[in-house]
């Protein structure tokens, strides 16, 4: 009997290295990320001192994370992504003090060449990656008119703009990505309030994107019914300044925007246009209105680019309004395929108030 049973063990011990090996060999984590440090100075619109800084972030916010994927068969693989930022200057976590460890995404989930992908978890938005794809500064927090204009406040002193609400990233989200149709994709998100009775309080958004060849092009959409925690906006001070950007009577934000840009080889033409409505309960300023338009090029000049934005934009409600004109120029050079250097001037001007520029110089290395 032992002799019978001792090759059929011996079978099963090879299948299963071989399974193990195959198992192994179908899966892979990967670190990577990105540090950007510059050094310049910065001046914010309407009146304030200029700082000179050595900062973090000055083209792309710094972040690392890990990524990973399992073959499950038949087409199918696990994902994650866990992946925070962090800043160069103080060896600090995260954007500012307080943000969670992985903002940037955390998320777990499903992929399948034919039906595409569903990701759980803390999701980048449609929307911001719509942004930050036809605007040629991309998603620098210090040099695009782009970013300024869609995620920063802006006040007059009698119409407070609160741009986009809710962040580039959304927690509690459900995502789902169409699979590559010939150059054209969807992604659909919806985020929970996760409050008891309250359904109504969500966020849910998406956006359709078509790359082919030269061309490319985008529409976005998103609608806002509460910040990151449930009904903060609408418990709010009712005096808004930089550090509490909530608005009295908030009842949701609704936001569309669409861009193409062209690869003429000789220079990339980048174009954007939003409108963002924020629908206010308070029966006293009454809906905020927020219109923008971006147009831009990335011109290639020796191992680098020449980079030119120009954004235009208008925001109102029942009192007043203002006009914002903001530019950026810059020239990003490649030493190697992973380490770049730049240096970027932005100039931003709100009706009625003292303009603000910044300038800088800095280096970059994805790895």
């Amino acid at each position: 009997m032992k002799k019978q049973y001792k090759p059929a063990f011996k079978l099963a011990a090879i299948a299963a290295t071989l399974f193990s090996g195959a198992a192994m060999a179908q899966s892979s984590v990967t670190l990577y990320g990105q540090a950007d440090m510059f050094v310049g100075g910065i001046k914010s619109v309407g009146g304030a001192d200029r700082a000179y800084v050595a900062n973090s972030g000055g083209m792309q916010t710094s972040y690392w994370g890990i990524k990973g994927t399992e073959d499950l068969g038949l087409g199918t693989k696990a994902i994650f992504d866990l992946n925070g930022f962090f800043r160069t200057d103080s060896g600090s976590m995260g954007r500012f003090n307080g943000d969670s460890m992985f903002s940037r995404n955390a998320y777990v989930g499903l992929q399948n060449d034919r039906y595409g992908s569903v990701k759980l978890g803390r999701n980048t938005t449609p929307y911001f990656v719509s942004t930050i794809l036809f605007n040629p500064l991309v998603d620098s927090y210090v040099f695009s008119p782009m970013i300024f204009h869609t995620y920063f406040g802006a006040n007059n002193g009698r119409v407070y703009d609160p741009g986009i609400i809710g962040d580039s990233g959304w927690n509690n989200s459900i995502v789902y990505s169409t699979p590559n149709f010939g150059g054209l994709t969807a992604n659909f998100i919806y985020s929970a309030g996760e409050s008891a009775g309250n359904a109504s309080k969500a966020k849910w958004g998406g956006n359709v994107t078509y790359f082919s060849g030269p061309v490319a092009a985008t529409v976005a959409f998103q609608q806002v019914k509460f910040d990151n925690t449930p009904f903060d906006l609408t418990n709010a001070p009712t005096t808004p300044n930089a550090n509490t950007p909530y608005i009295v009577g908030f009842d949701k934000q609704t936001a569309v925007q669409a861009g193409a840009s062209y690869d003429f080889k000789v220079v990339k033409v980048f174009l954007q246009g939003q409108y963002i409505k924020t629908d206010v309960n308070n029966n006293v300023n009454g809906d905020i209105k927020h219109i923008d338009g971006q147009g831009g090029v990335s011109i290639p000049v020796g191992a680098g680019n020449i980079l030119a934005s120009y954004t235009y934009g208008r925001v109102l409600n029942e009192l007043s309004s203002f006009k914002r004109n903001t530019m950026a120029v810059a020239y990003d050079y490649n030493l190697s395929k992973r380490t770049d250097v730049y240096a970027a001037y932005y100039y931003d001007k709100i009706t009625g108030l003292e303009h603000g520029d910044s300038f800088g110089v800095g280096v970059r290395h994805k790895f």
